[in-house]
C-alpha cells in the first residue's frame, strides 16, 4: 500500500529527549522521510539533536516548527501532551497526521477526539521502549527495532491513518499490536507504572546512610527509580484509577507476606515466592 521510503515529507517531533531523538535518528537511518525538524522549549536539547544528526531544523516556537509537517510526532510527558493537542485544536493542519508516543492512553485519545479538527488525522501510539536515559546524548536509531508498538486506534480512527502508521512503526522495526486505550492503560499500570511506582518507593525507603552498601540486586530491581520524576506524576495522575488498582494489588501481596512473617508461617512464604518466581521465568528475558 506504501512505498518503503520517504512515507512522510517533513515530520515535526514536538520534545527532542531520548525517544523524540531515537525517533529521528531511525527515520532517517530508514529512509522514512525527507525531513525531521525537532520542537522544544530547551536550546540546548534542540542543538543536542541537530548535533546528532536527529534532526534538520529546529524550532522553539511550536506554530512556526509545525508549519508544513506532514507528520506531527509527540513525544513530550503525558500532561504537556494534552496541552499540545489543545493548541492544535485551534489550527487546521488539514491531512496531517498525529501520534504519540504517550503512555497513558485513554486521556491523550479522548483529548484529540474532542479538540482536533476532523481533517487532522490522530492515531494513538506507545511503543514500549521507555528508559531511564534522558536525553538527546543517549539517543539511538536502533531504539526501535524488534520492540513491541501498542496502537490505541477508536472507531473515529481514520483507517489509512491507522494503516499508514502501523507501516510506519513496522518499518522502524517495531512489532505492532491493535489494542483498545482503556484495555492499554489497564496493562501498562500493571507491567510499567506500578513496577516504576514500588521502584520509587523502595529508593525513599532506604536510609541514605545504607545505600554506599547497595547490591547489584538493588541496583538492577531499582534501575527506572532513576527515570524523570515529572514523566511519571504525570502518568501517575493521568492513569489514576488503573495505577491505584495494580497498587492495591501490589500491597495485597506485600501485606500477606508481612503477615506471613509476623505468624513465622514459612509455607505460605514459599508458596508466594514460588508463583512470583514461576510468573518471572515465563517472561523472556
Amino acid at each position: 500500500m506504501f512505498n518503503r521510503r520517504q512515507l512522510f515529507r517533513r515530520v515535526a517531533i514536538v520534545g527532542v529527549g531520548f525517544m523524540g531523538a531515537s525517533l529521528g535518528l531511525a527515520m532517517k537511518k530508514k529512509g522514512l522521510v525527507k525531513e525531521v525538524v525537532g520542537i522544544g522549549h530547551h536550546e540546548i536539547s534542540l542543538r543536542g539533536a541537530r548535533d546528532i544528526g536527529a534532526i534538520d531544523e529546529s524550532f522553539l516556537d511550536l506554530k512556526k516548527g509545525l508549519q508544513g509537517a506532514d507528520l506531527i510526532v509527540l513525544a513530550t510527558p503525558v500532561e504537556t501532551i494534552l496541552e499540545i493537542l489543545d493548541l492544535l485544536g485551534k489550527e487546521h493542519h488539514r491531512g496531517c497526521i498525529v501520534t504519540d508516543l504517550g503512555s497513558a492512553k485513554v486521556a491523550i485519545v479522548e483529548r484529540a477526539e474532542k479538540v482536533l479538527h476532523h481533517s487532522v488525522l490522530f492515531v494513538g501510539s506507545h511503543p514500549l521502549v521507555g528508559s531511564e536515559k534522558k536525553g538527546p546524548a543517549s539517543a539511538s536509531a536502533a531504539l526501535y527495532e524488534n520492540s513491541p508498538c501498542l496502537m490505541t486506534p477508536t472507531d473515529k480512527t481514520n483507517r489509512l491513518a491507522k494503516e499508514k502508521i502501523k507501516h510506519f512503526w513496522g518499518q522502524l522495526g517495531a512489532q505492532v499490536k491493535m489494542m483498545p486505550p482503556q484495555e492499554h492503560d489497564e496493562v501498562m499500570a500493571f507491567i510499567s507504572h506500578m513496577p516504576h511506582l514500588a521502584a520509587f518507593g523502595i529508593m525513599k525507603a532506604i536510609p541514605d546512610q545504607f545505600l554506599e552498601y547497595a547490591t547489584q540486586g538493588l541496583r538492577d530491581m531499582t534501575r527506572i527509580a532513576a527515570s524523570d520524576p515529572k514523566i511519571w506524576r504525570d502518568i501517575a495522575l493521568t492513569n489514576h484509577k488503573n495505577v491505584l488498582k495494580s497498587l492495591d494489588e501490589a500491597v495485597k501481596v506485600l501485606s500477606l507476606i508481612r503477615k506471613s512473617i509476623i505468624s513465622f508461617d514459612g509455607q505460605t512464604l514459599e508458596e508466594i515466592f514460588k508463583a512470583a518466581k514461576t510468573k518471572r521465568e515465563s517472561i523472556h528475558g
